[in-house]
C-alpha cells in the first residue's frame, strides 16, 4: 500500500443550510481529504492550525491512523470560513473568511513525507504548490485543486503546476473559467491540453465528468440522496475516496483505476453530504462504502 501526502486547509466552519445551521464544525479540504482517503490507505497530512484547534479533533485523524506529524500548531486562530447555501445547494455563498494563520502557512515537509508516492495538491495557492511538489522526491501520481481565486490572481502559477501534475480534481464552474469555455465537456479537453493526463471535472448534484488523453470521457450521476443537509467538503472528499484507492493499488494508475477510483469518491462523498460538517465521514466505514457502492452498481448493470 503506497501512502498519500496531502497539502491543504486545516479549517473550522461556520454553515446555515435550509437544513439548519452549525457554528465551528471541523472542515478543511485537508481532513476532509484525510478522513475519506484513510478508509483506503495510509494518508500525512500537512498543514497548520491555531491554538484553538481542539484535542479532539487531532484525535480523530489520529483514530483513522493519520500521520499528523506535518501538522504544526502556530499562535493564533484556526483558519476559519462561514458560509451559507440556499435553493439547490450547488453553490455556497461565502460570508466571511478569517484566514489566521493559514495566511502565512508555509508547507514544509518531514524528512518522512518526502517519499510519498501518492500526492495530492489540495485548495491552496499554486505558488505553495510548486513548493511542495519540489520538496517530493519521485512520486508515482500527482493530483491537484484549485478554485476561482488562483485562477485569476495567479494564473501563470496555476499553469505552472497543471504542466506537472497527473490529474486535475476541479469543480464545473472553475473549469469553465480556467479553461473559458461554454461548458465542462469543452473545458475538459482544454484542461487537458494544459498538461495533465486526465481531469476529474466534479459537478455536485449531477456527478462527474471524467476526461483522459487515453480514452476520452467517462461521465456517470451522483448517488441519489433525497435530503441533502451540507454540500460543504464533498470535493474533497470525492478526492480523498479517488487517491486513496489508486493508492490502494500500489501502482501507477492506469484509466480502469481511474475510472473506479471516480466511483469512489463519489459514494463516499454521499456520505459527508448527509450530516454538517466532516460528522457524517467520520462515522462512514468501509462496510457501508460497500453496501451504497454495490446499491449504486445496480443502476447500471444491465448496460
Amino acid at each position: 500500500m503506497s501512502e498519500i501526502l496531502v497539502v491543504g486547509s486545516l479549517a473550522y466552519d461556520s454553515i446555515q443550510t435550509p437544513a439548519g445551521k452549525v457554528s465551528r464544525a471541523l472542515g478543511g479540504s485537508a481532513n476532509y481529504f484525510s478522513l475519506a482517503a484513510s478508509l483506503f490507505s495510509k494518508v500525512r497530512v500537512v498543514g497548520v492550525v491555531g491554538e484553538d484547534y481542539e484535542q479532539k479533533d487531532f484525535d480523530l485523524l489520529r483514530s483513522r491512523e493519520v500521520d499528523i506529524s506535518g501538522m504544526t500548531t502556530q499562535k493564533g486562530k484556526t483558519f476559519h470560513w462561514e458560509g451559507e447555501y440556499k435553493g439547490d445547494m450547488n453553490e455556497a455563498i461565502t460570508l466571511k473568511t478569517e484566514l489566521n494563520v493559514f495566511e502565512t502557512f508555509n508547507p514544509v515537509l518531514p524528512t518522512h513525507y518526502k517519499d510519498s508516492s501518492f500526492v495530492f495538491l489540495a485548495n491552496i495557492s499554486p505558488d505553495l504548490q510548486v513548493k511542495v511538489l519540489e520538496q517530493v522526491q519521485a512520486p508515482k501520481f500527482v493530483g491537484m485543486d484549485t478554485m476561482n481565486f488562483w485562477i485569476s490572481s495567479k494564473l501563470a502559477d496555476l499553469k505552472k503546476v497543471l504542466s506537472k501534475v497527473d490529474v486535475v480534481l476541479i469543480n464545473e464552474g472553475e473549469a469553465m473559467m480556467l479553461t473559458g469555455a461554454a461548458n465542462g465537456i469543452e473545458a475538459s479537453r482544454k484542461v487537458v491540453e494544459m498538461g495533465p493526463s486526465a481531469v476529474v471535472i466534479k459537478r455536485g448534484e449531477y456527478g462527474f465528468v471524467m476526461y483522459t488523453k487515453a480514452e476520452g470521457f467517462f461521465i456517470l450521476p451522483a448517488y441519489p440522496i433525497e435530503k441533502v443537509t451540507d454540500p460543504t467538503g464533498a470535493g474533497d472528499t470525492f478526492a480523498g475516496g479517488f487517491f486513496g484507492y489508486l493508492a490502494s493499488l500500489n501502482r501507477k494508475p492506469n484509466v480502469a483505476d481511474l475510472k473506479e477510483a471516480c466511483v469512489k469518491g463519489t459514494i463516499l462523498a454521499s456520505f459527508t453530504i448527509q450530516d454538517f460538517g466532516v460528522k457524517a465521514l467520520s462515522k462512514t466505514t468501509t462496510k457501508d462504502l460497500e453496501i451504497r457502492l454495490n446499491e449504486y452498481k445496480k443502476v447500471f448493470a444491465h448496460y
